[in-house]
């Protein structure tokens, strides 16, 4: 597998900090910041880097970064946060070329996104312990989150990034409780402009597009696991089995247990 790991963390700074490599990098440099603000070199010139906004850089770039108290915040203090990497390797070649990459892009802060970036943390923190092959397949996962993660901003058919995030959240959540309300925290939003820009968005609510998961969802456990269709039912989302006996029948045109014994036979 020809893809290393060089080194990878989490860095907070707390007080001025100041980095440059005009005479360009010499492997691949992942960015993200996750707190605070900082600015980098983008295009030419410096701009400003907020909670979300992810920094890709090739080898030969420059590189500047600069983390400072705000001009128009005197006597504020510094807290800026953010998870870097670099690699190298022709699998991160092949990577890069295969779609466009942006300097600068605003993606969701997706827990599980930041959970493979704190595992490649992790293992290269075991030194001469690392599993290099686990860590190589670890850092293939993170481009590929990435790259997928930055087609969403672009967003799908012209769709805003907000509806977007409101999607991804109601798919994380969905086979537990959240209300509506959680979905226009997430993105900061009011309850009203929310529900107006899914609808938009997608052409359904955000309850419609809860239940298609929660079927979905029911359905994968169906297939794959001996739970009984109560025990199904409650961990997708569903308050009761009544409640999800009729709305899989209004999907599928046949109740789950026929579903199930139907599949089992198949």
């Amino acid at each position: 597998m020809d893809i290393e790991l060089l080194t990878c963390g989490y860095s907070f700074h707390m007080e001025p900090f100041n980095v440059s490599t005009k005479s360009g990098l010499n492997s691949y440099l992942f960015r993200l910041q996750t707190e605070g603000t900082s600015e980098a070199l983008v295009g030419g010139a410096m701009m400003p880097i907020e909670a979300g906004h992810l920094l890709l850089f090739q080898p030969g770039d420059p590189y500047e970064l600069r983390i400072e108290q705000p001009a128009d915040q005197p006597g504020s203090k510094i807290a800026s946060g953010d998870y870097y990497l670099f690699c190298k390797g022709s699998w991160i070649d092949s990577w890069w070329k295969r779609t466009p990459k942006q300097t600068c892009t605003r993606i969701d802060l997706d827990p599980r996104l930041i959970s493979l970036w704190r595992q490649l943390i992790l293992e290269k923190r075991r030194m001469e312990e690392e599993n290099r092959e686990l860590s190589g397949y670890l850092l293939q996962a993170l481009c590929v989150y990435v790259e997928r993660a930055m087609t969403e901003t672009v967003s799908l058919q012209g769709r805003p990034f907000t509806g977007t995030r409101m999607k991804r959240f109601i798919e994380a959540h969905a086979t537990a409780t959240f209300k509506v309300d959680d979905v226009a925290e997430h993105v900061g939003l009011s309850v009203s402009r929310a529900v107006h820009l899914f609808k938009e968005c997608f052409g359904k609510t955000m309850i419609q597009y809860a239940l298609e998961v929660r079927l979905s969802s029911a359905v994968e456990r169906m297939h794959d696991s001996s739970m009984s269709l109560e025990q199904i039912a409650l961990s997708c989302g569903f308050g009761s089995y009544p409640y999800f006996h009729r709305a899989f029948k209004h999907r599928f045109g046949i109740s789950p247990k026929l579903y199930r014994q139907k599949d089992s036979q198949s």
